[in-house]
């Protein structure tokens, strides 16, 4: 998994006027907390935050603190204004490369469904899922190849298995499947009558 360095300041427990303060400033409230780290406040610049979340990836995140203080975590919380949807408050979870790090990756669908090639139709029901893994084990997404998904069919989460990655995603949970189509009926219709013809 790709790793993205942020630097913050660390700052004290403020009151609403501060914290309001800091975003004029164009800096995001942080916490920091986790695997033995006492509760850091410290705060990021919002464009230098804007490229971490811009993608649909996620990171391990590398926080440099005053300059100097190195801490591996990860995205835990967000908090985002209701109505300009800019970021307000970040929680960071920091974190071990010893210890199965619990994250969520996207997923990538490979192929061209059989399914699909019969006149139904691909749905996308999810778009990350959650797994566990040591840090270096982490993928950057998980990739699923669809080709052999006929018609009526699901892939959930307990079909997806990837070596030394534990799925956390709820077993049941769909993430894609091919539905049929009144295309599909026309289809099987004609191929009939041409069958009796």
């Amino acid at each position: 998994m790709k790793h993205f360095e942020l630097k913050g300041q660390t700052r004290q427990v403020g009151n609403k006027a501060t914290i309001k303060a800091f975003r004029k400033q164009g800096l995001i409230p942080c916490n920091l907390y986790g695997n033995g780290v006492d509760n850091i406040l410290f705060t990021v610049d919002a464009k230098e935050f804007g490229a971490l979340i811009s993608t649909p990836y996620s990171h391990i995140v590398d926080l440099v603190l005053d300059g100097g203080k190195k801490y591996t975590a990860i995205l835990h919380e967000l908090q985002f204004h209701p109505v300009k949807d800019n970021c307000l408050h970040v929680d960071f979870l920091a974190v071990d490369e010893k210890k199965p790090i619990a994250i969520n990756v996207p997923i990538k669908f490979e192929g061209h469904a059989v399914g699909v090639q019969k006149g139904g139709k691909f749905v996308q029901s999810a778009r990350s899922l959650r797994i566990s893994a040591l840090m270096n084990d982490l993928p950057d997404d998980i990739t699923i190849d669809i080709t052999k998904l006929d018609l009526d069919k699901k892939v959930k989460a307990q079909d997806v298995k990837v070596e030394k990655v534990a799925i956390l995603t709820d077993k049941d949970a769909v993430l894609c499947a091919v539905k049929t189509t009144r295309n599909v009926d026309t289809t099987a219709e004609a191929t009939e009558e041409a069958a009796a013809e």
